[in-house]
């Protein structure tokens, strides 16, 4: 290590950022293997394509639940194994156990469950990586900390979306089988993704030290950073009576006019929030206000402003981003290939090319990640986040437009601009606005922005495409694409945070 000043971190060197990010290429196994396949095993066990968003719903909701529990507990844990560096360990170990098992799931809502376990388990592990770039990181190389991971996320997608393409492809495992069961190439893809995650997290428990809460407050005080959040007084019985009569509201609209299922969920979400913050309302009448519950409750309202400023990019961002997992395969084989039945050969050929679609724009993703910095230098973070947005939109729109199946890799390039950009950019804007004591907790409060918009394209976007769109999923990306535009406008309406 080479000390900087006596006033902030000491610099790390390449290798030691190379080892504490290399753990994202095996989460990115899992990540992409999920996002690929999931919706091909919910089809192969019979849901119809306007049934996926709400299956998908599992997956945005634990990170939701999750995550800033999880940065809450990392937070205030230390011990012989640090601080991060055993939520790296569980987690991976109940991902890779998830991996093993879903694709073995015998019927529809066993593999919806799958999904919310799977999901819940790479939280576990994926949180705790952003936190520790901003643990470890003196703030010049927090980019260069966010930007390695974005490469070993963009090099573990391609490898693992590609992989039941390769299985067929190269070792000539079926990619078919008989109704109701799954092709022994996602099967198998899911297996190797396991051993890869585990591998790859292991690699950096070993190779990482972190510092104790002692040693980042002595920095904080040197560098006369703030270390903890402003107190405000909320006033939570206010917020929790608009919300639950937005959530009884929108119920009784959904119930009275048989509205789609699907905005029963929009209904819960209104009606959760509300009663987090009536709880929270009677845990501070009772001055109950220092366990973990109220306190992250309490940290949703005062986050820095950075996180306010950001909270729209993220919105639309991630909108596009969950429109895209769910619906690409639908729309490709329907759109492309000509087919909607899961047992035909077009619908699994279009499938398999889906997933290198996905290991494409990681690919890109991956170069991306060397580039950006250039952008940055020559754009600042927000021209060049609103560029590679931009290049997402342009991208997306095109699937409408392109009848050539291959020729869809072009487009790729701009959504894995878009996505490299998304994972490192807006954290470059935020980490240097986070205090140390709760770095874990504030970058599971802005996962916030990353779910909620999720469980909002779960609640709607099949309702838009069926009343809207015929049914027709190539216009899942189309109403994406437009989502970007609007999150490039937004990033520029950001003000610097410091």
């Amino acid at each position: 290590m080479n000390n900087q000043n006596n006033s902030d971190k000491p610099n790390l060197s390449f290798w030691q950022i190379w080892n504490m990010c290399f753990g994202f290429l095996g989460i990115q196994f899992g990540f992409a293997l999920q996002n690929g396949n999931v919706s091909r095993i919910f089809q192969t066990l019979g849901a119809q394509v306007d049934d996926i968003p709400i299956l998908w719903v599992a997956a945005p909701l634990t990170g939701l639940i999750v995550q800033p529990i999880i940065g809450y507990w990392s937070d205030k844990t230390w011990g012989r194994f640090g601080r991060r560096r055993p939520f790296f360990f569980i987690g991976a170990v109940l991902t890779t156990l998830s991996l093993f098992i879903m694709p073995h799931s015998p019927t529809l809502w066993i593999a919806a469950g799958m999904l919310w376990i799977m999901d819940a388990s790479i939280n576990v592990t994926m949180e705790p990586f952003r936190a520790l770039v901003g643990d470890n990181l003196p703030e010049k190389q927090r980019a260069t900390g966010y930007g390695l991971q974005s490469f070993f996320i963009g090099i573990g997608a391609v490898l693992a979306s590609a992989l039941p393409w390769m299985m067929t492809n190269w070792f000539d495992v079926s990619n078919t089988a008989a109704p109701g069961q799954i092709p022994e190439s996602v099967k198998y893809s899911f297996y190797w993704g396991g051993v890869v995650l585990l591998v790859a997290v292991l690699w950096t428990v070993a190779r990482t030290k972190e510092y104790s809460p002692e040693q980042l407050a002595a920095f904080e005080k040197q560098s006369a950073q703030p270390t903890t959040s402003k107190l405000v007084d909320i006033n939570f019985n206010k917020g929790a009576i608009i919300f639950v009569v937005l959530g009884l509201a929108t119920l009784a609209l959904v119930m009275g006019l048989s509205l789609e299922k699907e905005l029963y969920l929009l209904a819960g979400g209104l009606l959760a929030f509300g009663i987090v913050q009536w709880i929270a309302a009677a845990l501070k009448s009772a001055n109950k206000t220092q366990g973990g519950f109220y306190q992250v409750v309490q940290d949703v309202f005062t986050m820095p402003e950075a996180m306010k400023q950001l909270a729209w990019v993220q919105f639309f961002s991630w909108f596009t981003l969950f429109a895209m997992w769910i619906y690409t395969t639908a729309a490709v084989t329907s759109f492309h290939y000509g087919s909607s039945d899961a047992t035909s050969k077009a619908f699994n050929d279009g499938a398999d090319w889906v997933g290198i679609l996905f290991a494409a724009y990681n690919g890109f993703a991956a170069i991306a990640a060397m580039c950006i910095p250039f952008l940055v230098k020559k754009m600042g973070l927000k021209g060049a986040h609103c560029f590679n947005l931009l290049l997402g939109a342009l991208g997306l729109a095109s699937f409408m437009f392109i009848q050539d199946p291959k020729m869809l890799l072009i487009p790729m390039i701009g959504v894995g601009f878009a996505w490299a950009s998304i994972l490192s950019l807006p954290y470059a804007m935020l980490s240097n606005a986070l205090p140390s004591n709760k770095m874990g907790v504030y970058m599971g409060i802005f996962n916030f922005f990353i779910v909620i918009p999720q469980l909002l394209a779960a609640s709607i976007l099949g309702l838009i495409l069926r009343h809207a769109f015929s049914n027709q999923p190539i216009y899942a990306l189309l109403i994406g694409a437009a989502s970007f535009v609007v999150a490039g406008i937004a990033v520029m309406r950001v003000k610097k945070s410091n």
